[in-house]
């Protein structure tokens, strides 16, 4: 089984953890194909982030869809381009935010999103509002960290994150907490022993849904709202600049 992927954004370290933490929770005898968008922004924050990452992500994807994956994940936990890839696409495709968000609601009622900038928490929001999870969302809460500060400082990064699930749990009523950036994948078990709630993050969960996906053959459903394109939009030519250049990291 082959599972690809994809990066929407540029940092190549942050491409590099997401494979290491996807490779980690794949199981035996599942290939992880990781692809990142050299087209895209630096790091995804808001709607503009995400819609100038849409164009190379879909090309990334294509290819990945031709080097034979059998399911992708999109590693941003805005779901950036989740329908529109669902749509050019035949394999299961699947973001970060909602396998996470899914995989909480098996095992807890209500669960917390902690993320990184507050631009971002209307995003999440609606997203959760899409895939039928609203009502079992206690809040989303933003640290106030960007993206590459994960990077830059882990163990800050870290204690910011812990004050605001601590709050998630006493304020809120989280019974489970979702870690809404891919960049805070390393975060989650230590996290968890320290508050005593099982700590979500979107890598491994889409890893582990896509995988049974997989297994069980499924396919993007081609009726209806993620029926393909007309013909005009086939073949992905995008302005000079656009196209990302996929590859795998090193």
């Amino acid at each position: 089984m082959r599972i690809s992927i994809v990066n929407p954004n540029s940092t190549r370290s942050m491409t590099d953890t997401i494979a290491l933490a996807a490779r980690q929770a794949a199981a035996r005898g599942t290939e992880i194909l990781a692809y990142q968008n050299d087209a895209g922004p630096i790091s995804i924050e808001g709607h503009v982030d995400g819609a100038l990452a849409v164009p190379g992500l879909l090309h990334a994807l294509a290819i990945a869809e031709r080097d034979g994956a059998d399911a992708h994940i999109i590693a941003c936990f805005d779901d950036t381009g989740l329908e529109a890839a669902r749509s050019v696409l035949e394999c299961p495709v699947i973001g970060i935010g909602e396998a996470a968000a899914r995989m909480a609601t098996l095992v807890a009622r209500r669960f917390s999103v902690v993320t990184t900038l507050s631009v971002s928490v209307p995003i999440l929001e609606d997203n959760l509002v899409r895939a039928g999870l609203a009502s079992l969302c206690a809040s989303v809460r933003a640290s106030e960290l960007p993206v590459l500060a994960l990077e830059a400082d882990p163990e800050a990064a870290m204690a910011k994150i812990s004050e605001e699930i601590a709050l998630a749990i006493t304020k809120d009523g989280a019974e489970a907490i979702v870690l809404g950036c891919a960049g805070m994948a390393e975060f989650a078990a230590a996290l968890s022993r320290e508050h005593g709630v099982p700590v979500v993050e979107g890598v491994s969960a889409a890893v582990k849904l896509m995988e049974g996906a997989a297994a069980l053959g499924l396919k993007t459903a081609k009726r209806g709202g993620y029926g393909a394109p007309r013909t005009k939009h086939q073949g992905f030519a995008y302005p000079e600049g656009m196209v990302a250049q996929a590859r795998e990291p090193a």
